[in-house]
């Protein structure tokens, strides 16, 4: 994959300095995994990325004169737990927080969800059901469940690196302990699925992006920090020189009082589709920036508008070779 010319975006959050703690981190999701089969190919995917959505449509072939039965999955980024998370988990109070759906030919499925948590690789999944703790670390369910748990169990979860234990004043009642999770959950949703012999079926999912991002553009200028930002930025979202121009215009328009505007992260696992045998007949990505107003870079090749805030790559018998990150430059509301 080779750089776009010239395009870029953004999304708005608050005018603040760049600083960590402006800092929101994305969840790298992808599309569907499968239990690897010579007789499945990917005739078609479509491949529809925006800040509010991800969509793919895939119509798969079974090229065999016999029915193939195969799992089909697909997994869900993990969620580990933080004192002080900083990454868009979607709705944390949910087993589904990106808000997944699926259907096959039209019809909805209901996939089985499998979850699991682990310490340092350790499957503890076990131990917090037997306490009826919540899997989710970061909902406040798990929260409130831990701070219920008895002393030796708290005692017993802090040595081995379950929970830890946070102090804070949540209620202007003072300075307080509180047990805080720190595993990390591991969410799979999967369901089988019959591939008729010399047939096509139609698969489409959809979820709710985790979109990272920060208060202000992190890498035009000479600082150091914006210097070692733009070195990582130009690999990763294919930068050039008209979108760094640009970004630094802004910046120093935003800096003298002017509109600001904030960066917006999306990672899609593209690479996902190689599990498939063979190439993908036919490849069509469309991502839209979410406003005419804002800038988007990322990697592809001819790469063309179509729209006040779309832009598309087609390709045939297409092998991805790397992941998908987007950067979006979001220009914050006129007044």
């Amino acid at each position: 994959m080779r750089k776009i010319g010239g395009y870029t975006a953004l999304l708005a959050m608050l005018a603040a300095p760049a600083l960590a703690n402006d800092t929101m981190a994305e969840l790298r999701t992808g599309g569907l995994a499968y239990v690897r089969s010579g007789d499945i190919s990917m005739a078609q995917e479509k491949l529809f990325i925006s800040p509010a959505e991800v969509r793919v449509d895939y119509v798969f072939e079974n090229t065999s004169d016999k029915e193939v039965e195969s799992i089909v999955a697909f997994p869900m980024p993990d969620i580990k737990g933080d004192v002080d998370s900083t990454v868009d988990a979607g709705d944390v109070e949910a087993d589904n927080f990106l808000g997944f759906t699926v259907t096959q030919d039209g019809k909805a499925i209901t996939p089985t969800l499998q979850q699991s948590v682990t310490v340092a690789g350790v499957d503890m999944t076990d131990e917090l059901k037997a306490h009826g703790v919540p899997l989710l670390p970061l909902s406040s369910a798990a929260m409130d469940a831990a701070a219920r748990l008895p002393a030796d169990v708290l005692e017993d979860w802090t040595a081995r690196g379950l929970i830890t234990d946070d102090e804070y004043d949540n209620d202007g009642q003072g300075m307080k302990h509180h047990p805080t999770p720190m595993w990390t959950l591991h969410t799979t949703y999967w369901w089988r699925t019959k591939f008729p012999a010399k047939a096509k079926i139609a698969v489409q999912h959809r979820y709710k992006p985790s979109v990272g991002g920060t208060v202000a553009i992190t890498f035009a200028g000479e600082e150091e920090y914006q210097t070692q930002q733009l070195q990582a930025y130009r690999g990763r979202y294919c930068l050039d020189e008209a979108f760094l121009k640009t970004a630094t215009k802004l910046a120093a328009a935003a800096d003298k009082g002017g509109r600001t505007y904030t960066e917006s992260w999306i990672s899609y696992v593209l690479t996902t589709g190689a599990n498939w045998s063979g190439p993908i007949k036919h490849f069509e990505l469309t991502v839209d920036k979410g406003s005419p107003d804002n800038y988007i870079s990322f990697c592809g090749k001819d790469v063309k508008k179509i729209g006040p805030s779309s832009f598309q790559m087609t390709a045939q018998d297409f092998y991805p070779e790397r992941d998908l990150d987007i950067l979006i430059l979001t220009a914050t509301p006129v007044n």
